[in-house]
């Protein structure tokens, strides 16, 4: 992830921003802002998005394209929800493709690419299993922490690596095979550190600070009984 410019070809690179702008202007159009007229609600968001400036900057890769970061779309998307965590994601790469302006590194032009890769497909990803465990399991608040929040986490970070992957391979930038053995297995890994980031992050939030996840309902998950 993290596609430097020039590694893709201009078609891609450009062709990427409409369903981009498609996804961000439906994330800004309908997303819940009377929440965040509550200060406290704001400061949160923001808060959020600067740790999450610090995380993505914090990365290692060996080749163009093959950058690997912990995430942390699926806590922000259980937060938020899908369309806040899309305008705020969004605010976080921009910093980000910033920041590495400064250092010589120009990834504007991939910009619309990365974020469908970083952003779009991992917080629809988390949005979704939210809704099956939600639908499909029990109402208990151990299967929300482990399902939507660990398992959601991995899955998402495992999922975006894929997503990632078959972009190089499409577009000819690196073989298949050397996807398949150098840099997809490493997603695996990474894909328990997601799990236990953001599982912990949401199960100290959920103890000590349950308004800010917006998607625990302790009406659903602790009073209710099956």
């Amino acid at each position: 992830m993290n596609f430097p410019d020039g590694l893709f070809p201009e078609t891609w690179a450009y062709g990427a921003w409409l369903p981009y702008l498609l996804a961000l202007g439906g994330s800004v159009w309908r997303a819940p802002w009377r929440r965040l007229a509550d200060s406290g609600q704001l400061n949160v968001w923001l808060g959020t998005i600067v740790v999450l400036t610090l995380m993505w900057s914090l990365k290692a890769g060996v080749k163009p394209g093959l950058d690997l970061h912990l995430l942390g779309v699926t806590a922000f998307t259980l937060m938020f929800g899908r369309q806040l965590a899309i305008v705020g994601l969004s605010i976080v790469l921009a910093a980000v493709t910033y920041n590495a302006s400064l250092r010589g590194i120009d990834s504007a032009q991939a910009f619309a690419l990365n974020a469908l890769v970083m952003i779009v497909l991992p917080v629809l990803l988390a949005h979704a299993i939210l809704r099956c465990v939600e639908r499909c399991l029990p109402a208990n608040l151990f299967i929300y922490i482990f399902f939507a929040a660990f398992f959601g986490a991995a899955l998402c970070a495992i999922a975006a690596g894929a997503f990632a992957s078959l972009l190089l391979f499409l577009a000819g930038v690196y073989t298949l095979e050397f996807l398949l053995s150098e840099y997809l297995p490493f997603y695996v890994l990474l894909g328990f550190a997601e799990a236990w980031l953001n599982g912990a992050a949401i199960t100290l939030m959920v103890v000590y600070y349950p308004q800010w996840v917006g998607s625990f309902d302790d009406r659903r998950y602790l009073w209710r009984k099956k």
